[in-house]
Parts: C-alpha cells; sequence; structure tokens
C-alpha cells in the first residue's frame, strides 16, 4: 500500500455540502481501493487537518501521506495552512490545488453548452479569496473556458473581491447580453452557492461535484506528488 491520501476540503456548515464531499472521499476510495484514505478539512469543523497529519504512522520508506486540496485554487488555505501541517512532516507531501485544470473545465463547458445561446454572457464564479494568485488561478480558467466555449468569460465572486457575482451579472446584461449564464466554480452546495443563485442570473449551474471527472483529478495529483521523493529521504 501507498502513502495515505489525505483529501483536504475547506469545510461548511452546510448539511448537504458536507454530504457531497463525504460522498467524494468516499467515490475517491473506490475508484483507488488499494489507497487508504482519509477525510480532512481546513477550516469549519473538523477533523482538522493538522490533526490527521499528525495522526499519519511514519512510513518504513517513501512518503507516509500525501494531502490533495479539494480546492479549486491555490490561496491562503492551500499556499498557507496546508503548508503549515506538513511543516511538521517531511514524510508527507503536499499535492497542488485542483485547478487551474482542462478536466475542470471540460466539466464547466459540458455543463453550459447545453443551454448556452447566441447572444448568452457567461461569467465563471469562485467562491473568492483575498489572495491575488487565486484569483489569478481563476482568471485563467476563465480564459481556458472562453477558448473552449469560444466566448469571452468574464469572472465574478460569490465573496470577496471585486466585482461580485452580482454586479458581474449586471455588467454583463448592460453590456447588452441576452441572458447570462452563471458557471458555478465551487465544489459543494452550501452558502456560496446559494449567494450564487441570487445573483440575479438567467441560469446558474451546479457545484462541481459529484463528477467522476474531479475524482480522477484528485487521484492523479496524489499519483503525480506520491510519486515525487519526500523531502529529506
Amino acid at each position: 500500500m501507498g502513502p495515505v491520501l489525505v483529501l483536504c476540503a475547506h469545510g461548511t456548515r452546510d448539511p448537504h455540502g458536507r454530504a457531497t464531499v463525504a460522498d467524494a472521499v468516499a467515490a475517491v476510495a473506490a475508484a483507488a481501493p488499494e489507497t487508504e484514505v482519509r477525510e480532512a478539512y481546513v477550516d469549519v469543523h473538523g477533523p482538522r487537518v493538522e490533526d490527521v497529519v499528525a495522526a499519519l504512522p511514519t512510513a518504513a520508506s517513501g512518503p507516509a501521506g500525501v494531502v490533495v486540496p479539494l480546492l479549486l485554487a491555490a490561496g491562503y488555505h492551500v499556499r498557507v495552512d496546508l503548508a503549515a501541517a506538513v511543516a511538521g512532516r517531511p514524510d508527507v507531501l503536499l499535492a497542488p490545488a485542483l485547478g487551474p485544470d482542462e478536466r475542470l473545465v471540460g466539466v464547466l463547458a459540458d455543463r453550459l453548452a447545453r443551454r448556452l445561446r447566441p447572444g448568452d454572457a457567461v461569467v465563471l464564479a469562485p467562491a473568492g479569496s483575498s489572495d491575488p494568485r487565486a484569483q489569478a488561478d481563476s482568471e485563467q480558467t476563465a480564459r481556458m473556458l472562453g477558448a473552449r466555449l469560444g466566448t469571452a468569460v468574464g469572472v465574478g465572486y460569490a465573496a470577496g473581491p471585486s466585482p461580485s457575482a452580482a454586479r458581474a451579472v449586471a455588467d454583463a446584461r448592460a453590456a447588452g447580453a441576452r441572458r447570462v449564464l452563471l458557471a458555478s466554480y465551487l465544489l459543494a452546495p452550501g452558502f456560496f452557492q446559494g449567494r450564487l443563485e441570487q445573483a440575479g442570473a438567467d441560469v446558474v449551474t451546479g457545484p462541481l461535484l459529484p463528477e467522476p471527472r474531479v475524482v480522477q483529478l484528485v487521484l492523479d495529483r496524489y499519483r503525480a506528488t506520491g510519486s515525487a521523493p519526500a523531502e529529506g529521504a
């Protein structure tokens, strides 16, 4: 058996969001039965990622674990919180965030393509982050989605930085869009998805989970990171 896969989500108080993440953890475990998968969270509730990492047994050789962020951009939680969680365990590796990635763009594009009409505007709606690098990741995803759809894609955040999703929708209407499609760039239902549904768009897509391509992306991040030598090895 290889290193333990610690799948770390943000955390939410919404029971539907918690159930969605738990289902994703179960789907990852079912897709890789040879791998031990442990659930962890970086905020809101436990099990806290630092506690899960600290409890990992030391491996005889190679990495003991790989923390895979169930997060769409490399913001503060990935660069600071998760980095701190593994800092005391050189035998535990930290994988990159899930996005930007063409597979996520494919999920978004597939959901929009069935609804997109001539004259429509598309706005990508991430949760939002104060970290400019996370914002850059979201903007890159919007460009990738625009290239896939053959139309410009704006960005509007559920919370945090400007423009808000509601402002981006209003701006698209003011620019002459017949309809505005808001592409949810969230993983699970909860508070942020609710904000998107109140942003005034004609169409709001659902969160990315459940989705087999996201499960495969998690496993790819795990395998690519786990095959690298552990620090100090």
